[in-house]
């Protein structure tokens, strides 16, 4: 197989360019001959096809928008190429296909998230885009496309907080409509050799079916996912610290005693600060009622790495009963980290606690999953 990394580091970013390894693909086309009946019998379609490693049947299409990866792609037998922006005039014609025809799109969409923080002062796009299709992030604009194509089946990889964040949810418009999630894997950004490894990402191996009504946010927090590595899991199980506090700064609340740092989900607080010192733009006012929630939040980050990579995009997970009957451990914990809290000293009193309260809190709170440091 040719090298495929023949874009530099900002080209790979910018075109969401992160090819799959043949044990990846594997995956895909396991789930689809598990799940699609006479699968043989339908066109195979990768928009954004690279060096056509999906592109594994005779009746299979790709297209791209990287000319020296159309060059090698076509390289493969008996396979329909187009070098062409898959996100511009989006519709079955630019293929040759009928509407009548059946289909199924697969393949590893681009992702670019233009708002992230990491390396954000060198992305950008300046392909293209249809209107409907506009979004923050790439890959959920190729997840829009794809519902204008209106495949029988999706087989495709992307990141799993396109399904469990519910502004990435609500973002997906007509293909939540169309389409419901009928089968998946989760496993890890560090299988890409291009990624991250110091805070590696879900993402979900998802095969999507045309079904109306399509599917809700509910219908995703009640999905049992399952890992690569056989662990199963459902987000309903989870209580999450988000319904009981802000993330965001929220310049409204005017007794504040403590200044805590905006929170996205458990990889954003991996990287970032919690208590700071003054108040900042991207600062939220703590009430001392709230404050042992925030103050479960900095020491929740202290356990990050107990927690397994598939939960990295998820909000702080919190069992609030258990939580209430220890939670003035919590806040005693931060001050002890925070000196310019030292004045919260005079509303908590704890002294000889068991040392063992907290990791036993979190192993409770996350059960089999659960990761031990050795």
């Amino acid at each position: 197989m040719a090298d495929q990394r023949h874009l530099n580091a900002t080209d790979t970013i910018n075109f969401g360019s992160y090819y799959t390894p043949e044990k990846i693909v594997d995956i895909v086309y396991d789930l689809v001959h598990k799940n699609v009946p006479n699968h043989s019998e339908h066109i195979f379609l990768d928009t954004s096809c690279g060096y056509g490693n999906f592109l594994r049947y005779p009746n299979s299409i790709g297209a791209d928008i990287d000319q020296k990866a159309i060059t090698e792609s076509k390289r493969k037998p008996n396979k329909v190429i187009y070098h062409h922006n898959s996100l511009s005039n989006v519709s079955r014609s630019a293929y040759n296909l009928k509407e009548n025809d059946k289909v199924i799109i697969i393949g590893n969409p681009p992702y670019n998230d233009k708002t992230s923080i990491i390396r954000n002062h060198i992305k950008k796009y300046e392909a293209e885009i249809d209107s409907d299709l506009v979004h923050r992030d790439l890959g959920i604009s190729f997840l829009l496309s794809y519902s204008k194509l209106s495949p029988d089946y999706i087989a495709v990889l992307h990141p799993l907080s396109y399904l469990i964040k519910k502004s990435n949810f609500e973002s997906l418009k007509d293909f939540k409509y169309s389409y419901k999630l009928m089968d998946s894997v989760i496993i890890s950004s560090g299988v890409f050799t291009q990624t991250s490894k110091s805070t590696s990402f879900p993402i979900i191996i998802a095969l999507y079916k045309k079904d109306f009504p399509g599917m809700t946010y509910q219908n995703i927090l009640e999905y049992e996912f399952t890992t690569l590595e056989g662990k199963q899991y459902k987000l309903a199980d989870y209580d999450r610290l988000a319904n009981y506090i802000t993330k965001y700064p929220n310049k409204y609340e005017k007794s504040a005693v403590a200044h805590f740092w905006t929170m996205r989900d458990i990889n954003a607080l991996k990287r970032t600060k919690t208590f700071i010192e003054s108040e900042t733009e991207n600062s939220i006012r703590v009430s001392l009622q709230k404050l042992p929630l925030y103050c479960y939040a900095d020491i929740f980050k202290d356990y990050i790495p107990n927690i397994p990579y598939y939960f990295g995009n998820s909000d702080i997970m919190i069992n609030k009963e258990e939580f209430e009957k220890i939670k003035d451990i919590f806040v005693m914990e931060s001050i002890k980290k925070y000196p310019f809290l030292s004045h919260l000293n005079q509303h908590y009193k704890v002294q000889n606690y068991d040392k063992g309260v907290l990791p036993n809190y979190f192993k409770n709170l996350l059960g089999e999953h659960y990761v031990e440091n050795y």
